[in-house]
């Protein structure tokens, strides 16, 4: 595996030199500051490699901007409404300048509304350590309490109901204004901009849109991408719903491996990737990761390690983000399946055969905490988890030496 590193930028606390110290071998970064649907012009790529190509001091770093994380599909497209042919053409503008600028593997997703969705993003450990955390009820209380969506009750299993009205009576303002912020912190771009009103406004555009259109309006898409992809050398990988389930009436259409399946039948070529998420994946307990990695491993340019401890087996509930070794994802089983499939690209040529991994998201500890960083990225709990993974994979490695 080649080990890399999301940075968010000049902006993120975790420095170029903090990427280095921890042993990282390539960068996984984006334009966060460019409005989805824009193109991504060659000016601004090239300014974003020169930001990660010095250390502090002014000396070379060497690394570079391998992965792209991401490059966003606006909800116009998702929904097939106002510019959505423009924002696609948009999509494939930008495609071909990362190309240009020698970056071939690009991730995306195919969320509604919100990239990912958590309730808690300091939850505190016994070890004193903090995660992020999605508790069930927690999200049930601002679904039917806060945002007040229409229907929303009837989405929740009773019990939960209840316990979430209990828990919303039990709220100060402050509470409930936290739980907001952290549930509306997975919109893309600068969640401090989006109100209540702007969510409900973007649910609202998503009242035609069924599964099946949603499905439809993905392969739409993929047949559009995919072929350019393919073209000119860049591998594309859709990264998985986070959490693996239906969430404020949306539907979710990358949550299973049936799924993945699907999206790569649709446009049956190489560059129709996965990331492959653990930790997202992994919050759905009928999700085999190790399995999963084995039938679809072909296709698998990219890879998130980290794990989740669920709180009940099904397929909807709480849980949270636990040591990368220490959660309910068999991590070892998961890498094995890995360096098997790197071993399978080498015998057969490819040029591929080392895939881009990073420590996903990571527990705050020690300096982490109280250093305001990027929520689940810090430096010192991603250090931790990269070096667990690279004890493993080496590990592993190892054996099939002897």
């Amino acid at each position: 595996m080649r080990h890399t590193w999301r940075w968010f930028g000049p902006k993120d606390r975790v420095s170029i030199d903090d990427m280095l110290q921890a042993g990282v071998q390539g960068v996984v970064s984006a334009l966060h500051h460019i409005p989805t649907g824009a193109v991504w012009t060659p000016e601004e790529i090239a300014r974003r490699q020169a930001d990660l190509a010095l250390m502090t001091d002014g000396a070379p770093s060497g690394l570079k901007w391998e992965v792209v994380e991401s490059l966003p599909v606006s909800e116009a497209i998702k929904t097939q409404t106002g510019d959505w042919r423009a924002h696609v053409e948009n999509w494939i503008t930008s495609m071909r300048h990362l190309k240009d600028a020698g970056i071939e593997v690009i991730c995306y997703n195919f969320m509604p509304v919100l990239d990912w969705t958590r309730t808690d993003l300091v939850w505190r450990r016994p070890n004193g350590a903090r995660c992020m955390r999605f508790d069930f009820t927690d999200f049930a209380a601002f679904d039917i309490h806060i945002l007040q969506r229409r229907g929303a009750a009837e989405d929740f299993p009773q019990d939960i109901r209840e316990e979430a009205a209990r828990r919303f009576a039990q709220m100060d303002d402050a509470r409930r204004e936290q739980l907001a912020g952290n549930v509306v912190f997975g919109l893309p771009g600068a969640a401090e901009h989006f109100s209540l009103d702007d969510v409900r406004a973007l649910l609202d555009s998503y009242a035609p849109v069924t599964d099946a259109v949603l499905r439809r309006h993905f392969h739409d898409f993929l047949e559009q991408v995919v072929p350019v992809a393919q073209e000119i050398g860049v591998r594309l990988c859709c990264h998985p719903d986070d959490p693996p389930f239906a969430l404020l009436g949306l539907p979710r259409v990358m949550s299973t491996e049936a799924d993945y399946a699907e999206r790569m039948a649709a446009v049956d070529l190489p560059a129709n990737g996965i990331t492959l998420c653990s930790g997202s994946l992994g919050a759905r307990p009928d999700n085999d990761l190790p399995g999963m990695m084995e039938r679809l491993g072909e296709r698998v340019h990219f890879l998130h390690l980290r794990n989740v401890r669920r709180d009940t087996d099904a397929i909807r509930g709480s849980f949270f983000e636990d040591e990368h070794l220490g959660g309910q994802t068999d991590m070892v089983a998961l890498v094995a399946a890995v360096l098997r499939e790197e071993a399978r690209r080498r015998a057969a040529g490819r040029a591929d055969a080392t895939i881009p991994m990073r420590p996903d998201h990571g527990q705050d500890i020690l300096d982490d905490i109280g250093r305001g960083g990027q929520p689940g990225y810090p430096a010192i709990g991603r250090l931790k988890g990269l070096a667990e993974l690279r004890g493993v994979e080496l590990a592993l490695a190892h054996g099939a030496r002897v």
